[in-house]
């Protein structure tokens, strides 16, 4: 990875980005969903925090069949959100904290209730017929290829009214946009200049990597023992239904429209792969995504090992001047403090640690800050269709998805309304926000002083990173920038750090803050410490 110099201006998304499940984050009016003015309503604790910008899960009109991710217009608000004046709001109280706005967009299909795919579907003829990728059967009558949906079983679903299938990568309510339609890139051009006009900083985007598709439709080859876990489930590889590269012509496009606004708006791209390779051909030669997920990171085992190998492939992997994203969750994966560290909170101050000290941008998830695990959502509560629609009935994604914890008592804090909410709310007692901001020795302070001392730091924020090499096979240490050292002891026994030394800046155990280390460094289980020498 290139540094950038100390004195370089930095963009914004340098810093640290947190994501805002809407429907779970605050709820103004009292119906048990969150909304815009939730969000308005809790702006200063992220200012507090020292976050950098917010990215809010799709806003717009939609009829929920995959709770939003099924977009029926793409350039209004959905009215249990709010409004457009809503929005404006946002933008302007985000900025005058210094917090700037990323918006969900999603571009790889629509809602089947979009006036789009109304259109497209109503006859063969109709203008619109071509937004949507349509095939006759195949000759025995089935469907066109053999492609299947990540929500299960194919993905082609056949419109009896006009005789042909259409193509669904997810919801058979969630329609695939044909991107090798002109049309479909010029109508979202205008979508894109419809939220940047309104000051939106930027998108994060919706599976980017699967907008294009073999245009000949061909069967996709059966998965091997070399491919990922994913692909295993599904029975093949993604071949032709997703990585096509028609697809980084339309994000340069993309990039372009961005980069042509006096203050550059950003693109973060869900590059949902599991090889490193492809994820970093998404950030082209400075001049597609500004960011690309890391989801090989996400599924790494959190041990000091694993860890090592994914962030030595990942900045191997980089093109030059690319930014690396770290996060430990997200809506659609189980939070890092239950599946990392099964709730321990020494665990979770060390993946903190790690989280907001690796060399690049760190992505946070709403609740991370306190701890927050996964939700009491049990298989006959679940609303996420990945759970109600696989082999066997689970919570699906639900769990990760339930209300922010912001104080004790009925609603958590999160609504009015009392305990009756979109989804069911966790153990607000043991964790909330109310409580730990008075507990010096919390995790949300220390997501406090983590992102305080990354931000003030060019080591942290900016300089190269390089591993340093420890007798102890639990201690995960890496050298950033001139005068930074970072160790973390992944492990249920004390463990050492040999020659080393320095001031710690800020540990896990903040009763050691500010002590001066010299030549050796004792880590207990689960401990770590930003050395400043």
């Amino acid at each position: 990875m290139h540094a950038m110099s100390a004195s370089a201006p930095r963009p914004w998304w340098y810093g640290v980005i947190y994501q805002v499940y809407l429907r779970s984050f605050a709820d103004s009016n009292g119906d048990g969903v969150g909304d815009l003015q939730g969000l308005i309503s809790r702006l200063d604790h992220l200012a507090w925090l020292g976050v950098d910008g917010v990215w809010v899960s799709p806003v717009m009109p939609s009829p929920n069949t995959d709770w939003g991710y099924d977009v029926a217009d793409y350039c209004a608000v959905d009215p249990v959100y709010g409004t457009l004046a809503d929005v404006d709001t946002l933008v302007a109280e985000a900025a005058s904290r210094g917090m700037r706005v990323l918006f969900d967009l999603v571009p790889n299909h629509s809602s089947e209730q979009h006036p789009w795919f109304v259109a497209s579907r109503s006859a063969r003829d109709d203008l619109k017929r071509d937004w949507y990728v349509w095939r006759d059967p195949a000759p025995g009558g089935g469907a066109p290829n053999n492609w299947v949906s990540s929500f299960f079983g194919s993905s082609w679903e056949l419109d009896k009214r006009t005789g042909q299938f259409y193509l669904h990568s997810f919801l058979e309510s969630q329609p695939d946009l044909n991107w090798w339609n002109e049309e479909v890139r010029v109508a979202f051009d205008e979508v894109f200049r419809f939220w940047f006009d309104r000051g939106i900083a930027g998108f994060r985007i919706d599976v980017c990597h699967k907008m294009v598709k073999d245009p000949d439709l061909r069967d996709n080859p059966p998965a091997t023992e070399g491919d990922s876990f994913i692909e295993r489930a599904w029975g093949q590889r993604e071949q032709h239904n997703a990585n096509h590269p028609q697809n980084h012509s339309v994000i340069r496009r993309w990039r372009r429209l961005a980069e042509s606004y006096g203050d550059p708006r950003t693109l973060v791209g869900e590059t949902y792969v599991l090889d490193l390779p492809t994820m970093a051909s998404y950030y082209g030669d400075e001049d597609e995504l500004n960011l690309a997920f890391n989801i090989p990171f996400l599924y790494t085992a959190f041990t000091a090992g694993a860890i090592r190998e994914v962030v030595e492939a990942t900045l191997a992997a980089l093109p030059r001047g690319a930014r690396p994203v770290w996060n430990g969750g997200s809506h659609d994966i189980s939070r890092f403090p239950s599946r990392w560290c099964s709730g321990d909170p020494r665990k979770i101050g060390a993946a903190m640690m790690l989280l907001l000290t690796l060399p690049g941008t760190s992505l946070l998830y709403y609740g991370d800050e306190i701890g927050m695990t996964d939700g009491p959502v049990s298989p006959d509560q679940a609303l996420d269709p990945l759970g109600r629609r696989g082999p066997v009935r689970s919570a699906g994604r639900d769990p990760a998805r339930t209300p922010m914890q912001w104080s004790a008592g009925p609603g958590a804090g999160f609504t009015s309304r009392g305990p009756t909410t979109w989804l069911p709310c966790g153990d607000a007692v043991a964790c909330n926000v109310e409580a730990q901001r008075s507990d010096a020795g919390s995790p949300l302070n220390l997501c406090r002083d983590l992102i305080g001392v990354r931000r003030d730091s060019p080591d942290l924020l900016v300089g190269e990173m390089r591993f340093v090499d420890s007798p102890a096979a639990s201690v995960l240490a890496w050298r950033r920038g001139e005068r930074t050292t970072v160790a973390i002891n992944l492990s249920d026994s004390p463990a050492a750090l040999q020659d080393v030394g320095g001031r710690v800046r800020l540990g896990t155990r903040r009763e050691r803050d500010g002590e001066w280390v010299e030549g050796r460094l004792e880590l207990g289980p689960w401990e770590g410490a930003v050395l400043y020498e």
